[in-house]
């Protein structure tokens, strides 16, 4: 929820994206968009499928020793440099479970839940396992609601001070979505610990609360609140948050397919056939929220995929801080699960769009139809623009990737959600962020 305070297969696969597209699903919400252009018979399966997970930087000729070092270098200054104007992971002492780390955002001066669970990401894909257990330790220690009275009972925080006084005691769903996923690759790369380590055990945990959570009224710091659920069980979607006075809404970067697709083969037996559902009915809101001729999306939306001005927020019908993840999820989800041909197209019009805006001059705000609206060019569009390249099929592709080869690593005031996203695109954009589950795809509970 970063820009609240910012004023952030086989024959088989491919019969199934036909059909996906193609069906109308009782009780999935608005009615589908036009169908799926059809996948020609030799489409390429995903990268859970094939195992072979697309590394741009050698497409674009950079040498792999060079490629690792970058990464490494870029984990090195974020996670372990100089605190005062490189690091954002910051050690904590230590408690009866462990030693205690979180993820600062240093411009608006808090922890999200966005971070930590971006920064337990980063280190289970680089095998960082000390700490993305001090990350997880602070997480649970500091921004989870334990009290099964309060409205935000099973949920994170989603912004504390670095003392772990909450800012703000209600969640946004992107932090869970990311904690889970981050928790479920975690225990098949390390197996499972004892108690908050017991991996998998807290990543079901999470998943039913944030499907089956009832709704409970209670006071917070912001007086009295009814919250429900994270995800809308009719529309199969997730909420932008689950006060019922925002309930009704969501946000297109909170959209991830392609780790919906992971909960419907390793989360709760009983839940897998909804993460499929709503696998299905997030490609169909990127292809509503993408504006027909840039494929911008607003930050926050409604249901049906169009813009939603949030009374509190209007610019959030933009294209602004948290749509700049919108291309990025639906990218990793064809470059993971290659289900929706349509994403290829988003990606070439996306790229198409801010080509056309001048590689070294598009700005990072602008409305949905192209108007720029200023905020000069930043590391982390720079970083998921690269990104969309994933699924982007045009040679211009490689011109965003080395857009992103050629930014240094974040540092000062904004290093925070730049520095984020520019540490998850070098992964993504080198194979090196990868699905970690069960060779025979499934496990069972």
């Amino acid at each position: 929820m970063t820009a609240r305070l910012r004023t952030v297969r086989s024959t088989g696969m491919l019969l199934l994206a036909l059909f996906a597209a193609a069906c109308t699903r009782t009780g999935a919400g608005p009615a589908a968009p036009a169908a799926t252009p059809a996948a020609s018979a030799t489409a390429p399966a995903g990268a859970v499928a094939t195992g072979a997970y697309p590394d741009l930087f050698a497409e674009a000729g950079y040498a792999r020793a060079e490629v690792e070092a970058k990464i490494q270098a870029a984990f090195q200054q974020l996670f372990h440099g100089d605190k005062a104007q490189q690091a954002v992971y910051y050690e904590d002492g230590s408690n009866e479970h462990g030693p205690l780390a979180y993820i600062h955002d240093v411009n608006s001066g808090d922890v999200r839940s966005e971070g930590m669970s971006y920064g337990m990401m980063i280190a289970v894909q680089l095998d960082r396992k000390a700490e993305f257990d001090a990350i997880w330790n602070w997480a649970v220690t500091h921004m989870y609601q334990d009290d099964p009275a309060h409205p935000a009972y099973g949920y994170f925080a989603w912004s504390v001070r670095t003392d772990g006084v909450p800012i703000d005691e209600m969640p946004a769903p992107d932090g869970e979505e990311y904690f889970i996923t981050a928790l479920y690759f975690a225990a098949q790369r390390w197996d499972d610990g004892e108690g908050r380590y017991d991996y998998r055990a807290q990543a079901d945990r999470l998943l039913a609360d944030v499907l089956h959570r009832q709704p409970i009224t209670g006071m917070t710091a912001r007086g009295e609140m009814t919250a429900v659920n994270l995800f809308d069980h009719d529309a199969k979607m997730v909420r932008f948050t689950p006060d019922l006075a925002n309930a009704a809404h969501t946000d297109a970067s909170y959209h991830l397919p392609a780790f919906y697709e992971v909960w419907a083969r390793v989360g709760p037996q009983a839940d897998r056939a909804f993460w499929r559902e709503a696998a299905l009915v997030s490609r169909d809101y990127f292809a509503r929220a993408a504006h027909p001729r840039t494929a911008l999306t607003p930050d926050y939306g409604n249901f049906d995929g169009t813009p939603w001005a949030a009374p509190w927020r209007p610019e959030s019908a933009d294209f602004r801080y948290d749509a700049w993840r919108s291309a990025m999820n639906w990218s990793v989800d064809w470059s993971w699960w290659a289900l929706d041909p349509r994403q290829v197209e988003m990606s070439n019009r996306l790229q198409a769009f801010f080509e056309a805006q001048g590689m070294a001059d598009y700005q990072s705000l602008y409305t949905l139809d192209g108007k720029p609206l200023g905020g000069g060019q930043t590391t982390g569009l720079v970083a998921t623009n690269a990104v969309a390249s994933l699924a982007a099929d045009h040679p211009r592709r490689l011109a965003f990737v080395r857009a992103l080869w050629d930014q240094p690593v974040p540092s000062g005031q904004h290093r925070y959600y730049d520095g984020m996203l520019y540490l998850m695109a070098l992964l993504h954009c080198s194979g090196d962020f990868r699905a970690w589950l069960p060779e025979h795809g499934e496990a069972g509970n």
